[in-house]
């Protein structure tokens, strides 16, 4: 009998930072080709189940695999005991190469311009040739519609704009999973629309999503799983219309009576 392997596989993850309890267990799947979106108040560690999901944290206890392989460390058996070792750097930038972030902050070059920002990393990291690099940049600005400003410096390109350079840097590595920690948070409110958009249309292709955000009409539009956090737990979780207009947990229930009022 075959067995179901998640794109994604979260099991009794904890993350401590100090005595802070930031994650407290978390279970989670996610499918190939799945778009999950994860809701909550602030704090609720949201944007550090990701920053743990891309290994920009170690988590404290639990497991994280992606297609079945283990994430930050490899296995030994012992004695009948599982011991873990940490992975070597090389081989935890090669499992993160496979996983694209796009984060609040652009974190663009601002001496490089859009076109050059996208060719870094397949250049530097993925050893492709500049002329291909190039080429792979041009076609993601079209698909961002920013064909018209592959010359332009981050300085010269709104924040829209800007976070849609963002994404399509993060396109660049073909990445089998695309997280985005609040993509429109640091934007203006006429901006936002542009970026959603393109998230529309990279879930619409069928890439595997993770998306923290508040940005509810969204999750309600495009997410096929609904994730709510509050406190380092999961709360509730299911299809969009039950988790956001029938949420069950009273602290869910608090929390959407506020944002939908």
């Amino acid at each position: 009998m075959s067995t179901f392997t998640p794109m994604i596989h979260i099991n009794g993850v904890h993350k401590f930072f100090d005595d802070l309890h930031v994650l407290r267990g978390i279970d989670l799947d996610i499918t190939s080709g799945e778009v999950c979106v994860i809701l909550g108040p602030s704090g609720s560690g949201k944007s550090t189940l990701l920053r743990c999901l891309n290994q920009l944290e170690s988590i404290s206890a639990g497991r994280i695999e992606i297609e079945g392989e283990l994430l930050s460390y490899w296995e030994e058996e012992k004695n009948g005991n599982i011991i873990l070792h940490d992975l070597p750097d090389k081989k935890i930038a090669e499992q993160r190469s496979r996983i694209g972030m796009v984060f609040q902050r652009f974190n663009l070059f601002p001496h490089k311009t859009a076109l050059e920002n996208i060719m870094e990393a397949p250049i530097h990291v993925g050893k492709m040739s500049k002329v291909q690099a190039q080429k792979q940049a041009f076609d993601l600005l079209k698909r961002v519609d920013l064909a018209d400003r592959a010359h332009h410096f981050p300085s010269e390109l709104s924040g829209g704009q800007q976070q849609r350079v963002a994404i399509a840097r993060a396109m660049a590595m073909q990445p089998d999973i695309m997280l985005f920690d609040e993509p429109t948070s640091a934007l203006d409110p006429e901006l936002v629309g542009e970026v959603l958009s393109v998230m529309k249309d990279l879930a619409a292709s069928g890439m595997t999503m993770v998306v923290v955000t508040h940005e509810v009409a969204f999750a309600r539009e495009v997410a096929d799983t609904v994730v709510f956090m509050d406190e380092g737990r999961i709360i509730e979780m299911g299809n969009p219309s039950d988790v956001i207009d029938y949420p069950q947990h009273p602290r869910a229930q608090e929390f959407f009576s506020k944002v939908l009022s």
